[in-house]
């Protein structure tokens, strides 16, 4: 007799579960996200620490479901924003920080690059309404070392320079 009931859950399941999977997480009316560092227009050096702000909201790491929260996505280079409606993707120009991350370290190549921020609910939805920072223009400078520096270089005995 166990054997139909737990078919029938079993079935149950595909037609209940995809019903409260389409509601989107609803944000907070006075959320605020935002860029605390690096500033807009900055020059910077890679690896770039990068500073997440939040006001309105708290932070959970993704998979955790609490009302009024959700982990930062960091869009990079993005020239619009990814469909609101879906997942937010995961690769190089989009990465998330689901462990609540409200900072982190990134490479980036030299030269100018766009730095945005996006809230995802535990399922790296974008909430109702979107929350999203402003977009942020950045100068990565090119850290390398100029052969005329380079033949500047007293060597400190240890393969690096006084």
């Amino acid at each position: 007799m166990k054997f139909p009931f737990f078919n029938i859950l079993f079935l149950l399941g595909f037609f209940v579960f995809p019903l409260h999977a389409g509601e989107k997480s609803t944000a907070a009316d006075d959320a605020k996200l935002y860029i605390i560092s690096p500033l807009d227009g900055e020059t910077v050096s890679s690896p770039i620490n990068i500073v997440f702000g939040l006001q309105g909201m708290g932070i959970a790491p993704a998979g955790i479901k609490f009302d009024n929260t959700g982990h930062h996505h960091l869009l990079i280079d993005m020239a619009e924003l990814p469909d609101v409606n879906s997942p937010i993707p995961s690769d190089d120009n989009h990465k998330h920080f689901g462990k609540g991350q409200t900072e982190a370290v990134i490479e980036l190549q030299p030269g100018e690059h766009t730095l945005q921020l996006m809230l995802g609910d535990h399922m790296h939805i974008p909430h109702d309404p979107v929350v999203v920072s402003k977009k942020i223009k950045i100068n990565v400078e090119d850290n390398k070392i100029s052969s005329q520096e380079e033949k500047k270089c007293i060597s400190n005995g240890y393969g690096g320079c006084k």
